[in-house]
């Protein structure tokens, strides 16, 4: 596991990011106010990811292994453009020249390929209710590293969201009747993403991690993209697909890279227990997009797992509103309050 990111790291490597405040490296808590801005950055990430299944289905022509190796390629291509643009390679020379952060990346954009594998291949094998219990699984995955590894103390109120989810996941597996590796491996894989990205997040900027992390796996992608091609078995080769199939695959780097950079900046706001019970947000809007979008059948007992999950959701989402109304407003400074004597113009 990473250790976490101290100042004597720092002190020891010249190529390390000035070592952050004592409170920006000490476990978060949700017992305090949350920050608004993080709130809209995970969010946005889940609803994102919720309506991915649309994208993927205009995919339907390519192999699981084929769009995970575009996806790869046209993030770190997409990365790259927006590093340009805004003139990062300073911070990206500094985290590869960090033994430290580059060893965290590898890491992580592993874990992140496995995620992506892994979904894409129950998806296209006719196992996408495995796929789905994995991101029910996922957040309470999530809050337990919170919990154990960054010892974040979790409000009662979220113990109330966590029972409620919990209970819908343990129906959701009575249901499945066997041992859904699947959902495991999707749930654990990301689930330890986030805690990686987590123990970094204050050093390493969100896109310059995601750079790293698509360039670490892209030779791997480039070359199972060759072989396809050389053996004209890529999707864009076959009759009937061309352009029309390619610029979708093409799409696929920013269609990945948003969400994933709006994670990344999410998780340095907020403690790692919210973006947990925030992640049911996803897998929400995919029950409706297959329920209404694709016209699935669904199960009565799938109604009431989902059921649980949305009072799990509405319980915890009511908390963090009622925290960011309660938040403390920066009290203003004696020359900056009207009618102050030491205000400009003040007595007139």
């Amino acid at each position: 596991m990473a250790s976490s990111p101290g100042a004597s790291s720092c002190e020891h490597d010249p190529t390390a990011a000035p070592a952050p405040p004592a409170a920006a490296t000490a476990p978060a808590s949700t017992s305090g106010p949350l920050d608004s801005t993080g709130m809209a950055l995970v969010i946005g990430c889940y609803t994102l990811w919720g309506v991915f299944p649309l994208y993927f289905h205009l995919l339907s022509a390519a192999g699981s292994v084929e769009i995970i190796g575009h996806r790869i390629v046209w993030t770190l291509g997409t990365c790259l453009a927006l590093i340009a643009a805004r003139r990062r390679w300073a911070s990206l020379a500094r985290v590869c020249r960090t033994p430290r952060l580059l060893g965290a990346l590898v890491v992580s954009g592993l874990l992140v390929s496995v995620n992506w594998l892994v979904y894409v291949y129950g998806v296209n094998t006719a196992r996408t209710a495995d796929a789905a219990l994995g991101y029910f699984i996922n957040p309470l995955v999530t809050v337990a590293l919170a919990s154990l590894v960054l010892r974040e103390q979790l409000r009662p109120v979220h113990r109330v969201s966590i029972a409620l989810a919990s209970t819908a996941v343990v129906l959701l597996v009575v249901l499945q009747g066997s041992l859904p590796w699947i959902s495991l491996a999707l749930a654990f894989s990301f689930a330890l993403y986030g805690l990686v990205k987590k123990r970094i997040g204050p050093e390493v900027n969100a896109l310059t991690g995601l750079t790293v992390e698509s360039a670490v796996v892209t030779p791997i992608a480039l070359v199972y993209l060759s072989h396809l091609a050389w053996q004209g078995q890529s999707a864009w080769q076959a009759p009937g697909q061309g352009w029309q199939i390619m610029a979708l695959l093409v799409v696929a780097g920013p269609v990945t890279a948003v969400p994933l950079l709006l994670f990344a900046a999410g998780t340095r706001r907020v403690p790692l227990s919210v973006v947990g019970m925030s992640q049911y947000i996803a897998p929400t809007i995919q029950f409706l997009l297959a329920w209404g979008a694709f016209h699935e059948r669904i199960l009565p007992a799938r109604w009431a797992a989902m059921v649980l999950v949305w009072a799990a959701v509405a319980v915890f989402i009511g908390d963090a509103v009622r925290q960011l109304i309660r938040r403390p407003r920066p009290r203003q400074r004696p020359a900056e309050r009207p009618g102050s004597r030491s205000a400009p113009g003040a007595g007139r």
